[in-house]
């Protein structure tokens, strides 16, 4: 039997049908010369989990008759039971709840494709598809090629040496000769590094590297390969399961133009507020100094309070989690977890929020001339939006209800009256405008002359002399 070999799309296929029709480990590993070890590993590890709108894994659900005490929006309903409410899953909020999982699960072949119940099961069900796992193994083997083969005290040692030596106008062509001994890394990655912002330099401080175009090939440099480890969804749910009563913090990015300046989004579950920072490139280093400056802002306390759990994609920009979750004394501040690939969902409360910044500013909107004030302010209409889910509030109020307005003040997140609120690319032109006039004198702006002239159009029904006459008059301003 071959050993050491990757599956191929083919033989997954062959595994996906063969365990529809309840074909054992063993009959599937001598149909594709594998060992059944290895076609066992394969189903485990790249099963995907699905829930279908009536998912109930409450091991009660078939004899529960509770009515209006699960939770406080079913109190006028007295007449449908609390499993059939269609506004909120009873499951999430009742404290007789418990968790059934199904046995079958637990043996080979560890997923439900070829169950007889699957259609009418109302449990979470653990499904393989060939495609969805070549997905994955290739996403996890582009991964694993990706990153730095450093740790951080060699990190901070070779720092040490460049940056000083960058700061005084060397090249690093210059400092990798003179320091071949010391460094002992190669010029390609000194630039890789201080491109992915893992140096106390940055690009703009090489001389001649800012004067070329950015490569439109380049891929993202990811901190550390094995920064999932340990920080899954898995884990995610486990440690929630251990602390039900914890707040979580959903973060993500927004891109503009590609290249450009990118936007870090943190959205807070229990109240629906979302914050906002501009960012001028997606890197590590530069999420790792919002959350410092949120630290020292909001201090130790309050922070804790605030970020215990954060949950976010596999972005390269998220792939140093210990200058997140760690302040400079090394004491903890937070924990981070990450979602599955491909499943946006598992943070859906993030991506919807999302949609409110688009609408604002579309996408393919370059970020480059925005600056924090702007996103403040529209951050703060868009939480001052009244919503049916938080019964008609605002995120603003419930959150000020939760953890106190001076937070949000420190932030520059300020409530909107509701009439006032604009959720259109106008809100952001109309405070340039407002600038522009009250920063111009009468007989200053010259750019502004020239618009009033542009706009300064003679009526098409007047003859050619009269046209010229009107023109005249009005270039004379």
């Amino acid at each position: 039997m071959a050993k050491n070999a990757h599956l191929v799309l083919d033989e997954r296929a062959t595994i996906e049908v063969r365990i529809r029709e309840r074909a054992s480990f063993t009959e599937i590993g001598r149909e594709l010369g594998k060992d059944p070890s290895t076609i066992s590993k394969e189903v485990r590890l790249h099963s995907q989990t699905v829930r279908k709108d009536s998912f109930n894994p409450c091991s009660k659900r078939s004899t529960c008759d509770e009515y209006g005490t699960a939770c406080s929006k079913c109190k006028l309903q007295y007449s449908k039971s609390c499993k059939r409410c269609p506004r909120v899953k009873c499951y999430e909020h009742c404290k007789q709840f418990e968790v059934l999982v199904c046995n079958k699960l637990k043996k080979p072949p560890y997923v439900c494709n070829g169950c007889i119940q699957r259609q009418s099961c109302k449990l979470e069900k653990h499904i393989y598809s060939a495609k969805s796992a070549q997905k994955n193994y290739e996403t996890t083997r582009s991964e694993s090629r990706q990153g730095i083969a450093i740790t951080p005290e060699e990190l901070k040692r070779v720092d040490a040496i460049v940056s000083p030596l960058v700061k005084l106008g060397q090249s690093i062509h210059m400092i990798c000769v003179n320091n071949a001994d010391d460094i002992m890394l190669d010029e390609k990655t000194i630039y890789n590094y201080i491109d992915a912002g893992l140096l106390s330099v940055d690009n703009v401080d090489l001389l001649r590297k800012v004067r070329y175009r950015t490569r439109s090939h380049k891929k993202p440099v990811r901190v550390d390969k094995q920064c999932h480890v340990g920080r899954t969804y898995e884990d995610f749910e486990a440690y929630l399961a251990a602390n039900p009563d914890i707040p979580v913090v959903e973060m993500d990015s927004v891109e503009g133009r590609k290249g450009g300046k990118v936007l870090l989004t943190i959205y807070f579950r229990n109240s629906s507020l979302m914050l906002a920072f501009i960012r001028d490139n997606n890197t590590a280093k530069s999420v790792t100094e919002i959350f410092d400056w949120l630290y020292e802002q909001l201090g130790h306390e309050v922070f804790t309070s605030l970020f215990q759990v954060i949950l976010t994609d596999r972005g390269s920009e998220f792939t140093n989690p210990l200058a997140i979750e760690f302040n400079k004394g090394n004491g903890r501040r937070t924990h981070i977890f990450y979602c599955d690939p491909q499943r946006s969902d598992q943070k859906g409360g993030c991506e919807v929020t999302h949609e409110m910044i688009r609408r604002v500013l579309p996408k393919k909107t370059s970020f480059d001339n925005l600056t924090q004030d702007d996103i403040n302010l529209m951050m703060s209409h868009i939480n001052s939006y009244n919503r049916k889910k938080l019964n008609n509030q605002s995120a603003h109020q419930l959150f000020s209800f939760i953890n106190g307005g001076d937070i949000l003040d420190k932030l520059g997140i300020k409530s909107i009256p509701a009439n006032e609120i604009n959720l259109t690319p106008l809100l952001l032109k109309n405070k340039k405008r407002s600038a522009i006039r009250k920063n111009t004198e009468p007989n200053e702006g010259w750019n502004l002359i020239l618009r009033k002239r542009n706009k300064i159009r003679p009526p098409l029904n007047v003859t050619l002399f009269q046209r010229i006459k009107i023109s005249k008059k009005n270039i004379s301003i």
